[in-house]
């Protein structure tokens, strides 16, 4: 599918799966890596499925397929050419985790003390892939997903009446083989699907933002942080900083997506 193509689907259906990205040789590296980097922390919010923040400072396994011009270029069609990563996340299903709820990634999840509050504009603000690091399917618990949903003004977190429990009349599961990305507009409501496999459904959440888009409230230590989250007692994402020891060994062309993030 060419980028314009991408971007289409985007436009009309908030989501689109690119295959292949990483190759069939190479991606059983990368899932050992990252695995073993996330062995058994558990999300505190899905039983059964542990995620790993801040990746990239960990394991930097991933970190040269990210500008592979069929994630960077739909990245930057979106954004322009100053684009950067805000999250990269570890997520593992194991068998058996429990269901997640319906709801919209970050600056739009309204549980989260820096939420852009609804009812949202319509524009792409902010971009979500991922990564498949073992095959996504009906059984292995491919991610859920509402097609369209992202042109809603509001999602199941702002109680717009969707119960975020129910299953949707046309909600859907992302699926595909190892190395394939999955990219979606982070206003699409989506939800984390039961592993009723059974081997560990391993992927990378590595989200995309516009180089205007605020995201000091997810850096520790940060004054934004300081007064919207900490002193008020509210609940954000964090990321944690990519020590420069880590960044100074980055590919060149990975770097500028990273030195935003860099604090020693």
């Amino acid at each position: 599918m060419s980028l314009e193509e991408a971007l289409l689907h985007l436009s009309i259906d908030g989501w689109h799966v690119e295959h292949g990205v990483i190759p069939p040789d190479e991606v059983e590296a990368v899932r050992e890596s990252v695995q073993t980097t996330s062995d058994q922390t558990e999300s505190p919010e899905i039983q059964g499925v542990d995620a790993e923040t801040g990746l990239i400072g960990k394991d930097q396994s991933l970190a040269p397929y990210l500008v592979d011009e069929r994630i960077l270029g739909v990245a930057e069609g979106l954004f322009g050419p100053h684009v950067r990563v805000s999250f990269t996340t570890a997520i593992i299903n194991n068998p058996g985790n429990a269901r997640g709820g319906w709801h919209s990634d970050w600056p739009f999840n309204q549980k989260n003390a820096g939420h852009i509050p609804a009812p949202y504009h319509d524009a792409v603000t902010h971009l979500t892939t991922i990564w498949m690091l073992s095959p996504f399917s009906a059984e292995t618990g491919g991610t859920l997903i509402v097609p369209g949903s992202h042109r809603a003004r509001n999602n199941p977190t702002g109680g717009n009446g969707v119960d975020p429990m129910a299953h949707y009349p046309t909600e859907m599961q992302a699926t595909g083989e190892a190395g394939s990305v999955l990219l979606f507009d982070s206003r699409l409501w989506h939800a984390t699907a039961t592993n009723r496999g059974s081997k560990p459904r391993v992927g990378v959440a590595v989200r995309f933002a516009p180089w205007w888009l605020n995201v000091d409230v997810l850096m520790p230590g940060s004054d934004q942080r300081s007064r919207m989250v900490d002193e008020v007692g509210g609940k954000e994402p964090m990321q944690t900083p990519v020590p420069s020891a880590v960044f100074n060994d980055l590919p060149d062309n990975v770097k500028p997506l990273f030195r935003h993030w860099v604090r020693d």
